[in-house]
């Protein structure tokens, strides 16, 4: 059987846009940071051989950043940060890749990653306004 998927598509009040605003550029922040990583790790020095190619995972990289959340003081949750370098990760292996484009939160050229999976079950824990009106939504 598969897994039912419901898109939800909701009007969000003014007075939310700052919260979604920090969480996009929070969001932005774990994408660079996937991004600095991957680039970094990829290409390994080997003595008598040169530089070898080795692309990284997103296990290794979810390794390497299990502390930017508390080391940058982001409200996003760890399954939003998981899901980003998931995300990442699998654009990195789609393209064949070692390095995407930067996501820039602000300026003329921002682009604002499109979507983060958000899984219920993390939702339903939260308490504040906004996570409760996208949880009607749901149903």
């Amino acid at each position: 059987m598969k897994p039912i998927i419901k898109t939800l598509s909701v009007r969000v009040r003014d007075k939310h846009a700052s919260v979604l605003n920090r969480m996009a550029f929070d969001v932005n922040q774990v994408w660079n940071a996937a991004n600095a990583d991957s680039a970094e790790f990829s290409w390994v020095f080997i003595p008598e051989v040169g530089y070898m190619n080795f692309g990284t995972s997103a296990f290794e990289l979810m390794k390497d950043l299990k502390g930017i959340r508390k080391e940058r003081g982001m409200i996003i949750d760890l399954t939003a940060v998981q899901e980003t370098i998931a995300v990442h990760a699998k654009a990195r292996k789609q393209f064949k890749k070692n390095k995407l484009n930067w996501r820039c939160s602000g300026g003329a050229r921002r682009a604002l990653l499109g979507s983060v999976q958000v899984r219920r079950g993390y939702m339903g824990e939260r308490s504040d306004p906004l996570c409760r009106s996208l949880l009607q939504g749901l149903g």
